[in-house]
């Protein structure tokens, strides 16, 4: 083992990424994971339950991008506007710098169908939440769902032309085209 390194969980989830790549998920062990990075099995379980959850890490943080802008919204903004704010909110996480990594997540993630389908609850729980923050601004059901999970649709759809090969265009220009068409089609 090496000297201390700062940055032990962000090492720890490129290790894994660049491992599940490689080998595959279920070829890789937390063992493996923990030595690419230079770090121990216990350093390992100090940041992450399981060698799945290196991909799905830090919930809250994820979900309160979109659920703080859906917050920050003009008071008079409409509930498919509130969550627009949202999803600027949460694109101005996804910056050019992390597209690499986040096309080598996807492919990993479209390559296993047990963590599609943990992707999908993430951003359904994602969904659910922005839903409870448009009810707090007095959005009445189904309104309020039926906005957030567009808001979504319109994520995926802009998340997945982003990480796409040869793909240029920033994750909020591809959400704003995403926005625009949802609002030509629900006319």
């Amino acid at each position: 083992m090496v000297r201390w390194e700062p940055d032990a969980a962000g090492r720890l989830r490129r290790a894994a990424l660049e491992l599940f790549a490689e080998r595959g998920v279920e070829a890789t062990t937390v063992a493996a994971i923990a030595e690419r990075a230079g770090v121990t099995e216990r350093t390992f379980f100090r940041y992450f339950r399981d060698k799945r959850e290196v991909l799905f890490g830090d919930q809250e943080g994820f979900a309160g991008l979109f659920v703080e802008g859906v917050r920050a919204a003009a008071p008079d903004a409409a509930p498919l506007e509130a969550v627009a704010a949202g999803l600027r909110s949460a694109s101005d996480f996804f910056t050019d710098d992390a597209r690499d990594g986040a096309r080598l997540r996807s492919t990993v993630i479209d390559a296993h169908p047990g963590l599609r389908e943990r992707e999908l609850l993430k951003m359904a729980d994602v969904g659910d939440r922005m839903a409870a923050a448009l009810r707090e601004r007095g959005v009445a059901e189904p309104g309020a769902s039926l906005a957030a999970k567009s808001g979504i649709a319109v994520f995926h759809a802009a998340f997945a032309a982003w990480v796409a090969p040869g793909q240029t265009r920033g994750l909020a220009d591809l959400t704003e085209d995403g926005l625009r068409e949802l609002r030509a089609i629900a006319r």
